[in-house]
């Protein structure tokens, strides 16, 4: 099996991907090698690695709220019921945060970045483009992540799994000191992971690293091991998409096919 990460940028600046090789590390069987890892990719690049590999976990958000369709619908035709249905604090919320981001709060604790109202809004669009690349290619895939496209949120999976992830992302002394320990952590705790000759990399770049957490995540989803939608919120991981948080400890990745 070979899945994806993709650290998802605005533009081709910053963005990320990379690919693990699971059963092929240089520790023998029940061991994954890091077989490619890029920054600066545009989306021609990751539609490729798409239909190369088996899973692939984007750090983007891949829908919007349900509800902000009809918000938006409303206002441009002068409609103020569907419009007036968000006033205040409590109904901009739901037209700011989707279904699976207050699960993921509701689970962790740690809030999402908002599609629709934060800075998280420019990458969405590009996801979307690169989605209907993908479709015509390889056919539509489910914003559930059922398919072989799931979308993952790289904090929640370290926090998940006992890494601290915090004060890494940035260009400063501090971050990149913080980015070395957290990768020493990662590789203490997954010494099946065969880094391949990318570790200096991986400490020289955040957006890299959060690629490679983002692929780990997709095998964990490839293999059903992360909190899947129940019936409350299917309908809606459907529309809006759903964070695959992992259900499994880094030491059960590498675990069967």
């Amino acid at each position: 099996m070979k899945t994806l990460g993709v650290d998802l940028a605005a533009a081709t600046k910053k963005t990320a991907v990379a690919v693990i090789e699971w059963g092929a590390g240089s520790t023998g069987s029940g061991a994954a090698r890091l077989t490619h890892l890029a920054l600066d990719v545009d989306d021609q690049h990751i539609v490729e690695l798409f239909g190369s590999t088996d899973m692939t976990g984007v750090d983007c958000p891949v829908g919007w709220p349900d509800a902000l369709i009809p918000f938006l619908t409303g206002h441009l035709d002068n409609i103020a019921a569907p419009v007036l249905e968000h006033d205040g604090i409590a109904g901009r919320r739901l037209l700011a945060y989707r279904d699976t981001d207050r699960f993921v709060t509701r689970e962790t604790g740690l809030i999402p970045l908002s599609v629709s109202a934060d800075r998280l809004a420019h990458p969405a669009m590009r996801c979307a483009v690169i989605q209907a690349k993908i479709a015509q290619l390889h056919g539509p895939q489910p914003r559930d992540g059922s398919g072989r496209l799931a979308e993952v949120y790289p904090a929640a999976s370290l926090k998940i799994w006992g890494l601290n992830g915090r004060g890494y992302k940035g260009r400063g002394v501090p971050e990149a000191e913080r980015l070395a320990l957290l990768l020493a952590a990662l590789e203490e705790q997954a010494p099946w992971l065969d880094l391949a000759g990318h570790r200096d990399s991986l400490a020289g770049s955040d957006d890299l690293f959060d690629a490679v957490i983002a692929s780990l995540t997709a095998r964990a989803a490839a293999r059903r091991r992360t909190l899947l939608p129940d019936s409350t919120h299917a309908a809606a991981a459907r529309t809006e998409g759903w964070i695959h948080l992992p259900d499994c400890r880094l030491d059960e990745l590498p675990k069967g096919s």
